[in-house]
């Protein structure tokens, strides 16, 4: 009963905050909470279903390296990833036919299969996100996020400072500049 009134009294008390505020604060607070929400549906840059899709993406095959640098994580990150994913039987490690020194992550047909559903589930989670709008609100807002994306890249952020602090996300996570 306490953390209800608690966080009755918060709502109200954000709620106040909002209303008296203007729109370019009002814009913000919204962009912060759709980030949040984004945050805790997503399932993260280094994660086992966003590897496996990744590796689906890449034919099924690819070097722990470049794996890596595609997820945007650590080595040491990737290598417990991979670990997990070899245990419970989606992916192979196998010596690089090209490079004997280089270690080669392969899918097996079920994490082929594991990466086909997770690559459903977001799909459908995409859908239901945007289920609210019109597919020309859809358009309509794609084309504000760019331009808002496109003028905070250039004033706020260069291209290496981005990649560096967020490892990959932004202008990168879509695989190419503005």
């Amino acid at each position: 009963m306490k953390k209800e009134a608690h966080t009755a009294g918060h709502d109200a008390w954000q709620k106040a905050k909002y209303d008296a505020a203007g729109t370019d604060d009002r814009l913000i607070m919204n962009l912060r909470d759709l980030s949040h929400i984004l945050h805790f549906l997503y399932e993260g840059k280094g994660s086992q279903k966003r590897t496996l899709i990744v590796l689906a993406e890449a034919g099924g095959r690819i070097t722990q390296r470049e794996l890596t640098e595609r997820l945007g994580i650590r080595p040491g990150s990737a290598s417990e990833v991979i670990a997990k994913l070899e245990s419970a039987g989606f992916v192979a490690r196998t010596p690089s036919a090209a490079d004997r020194r280089t270690a080669e992550v392969v899918l097996t047909p079920e994490g082929a299969a594991e990466a086909a559903a997770a690559k459903r589930q977001r799909q459908s989670r995409h859908q239901e996100m945007f289920a609210c709008l019109t597919e020309a609100e859809k358009s309509e807002l794609l084309a504000l996020l760019e331009k808002l994306n496109g003028h905070w890249q250039s004033r706020y952020g260069s291209a290496e400072g981005e990649k560096k602090h967020h490892g990959g996300a932004g202008m990168f996570h879509r695989g190419r500049a503005r």
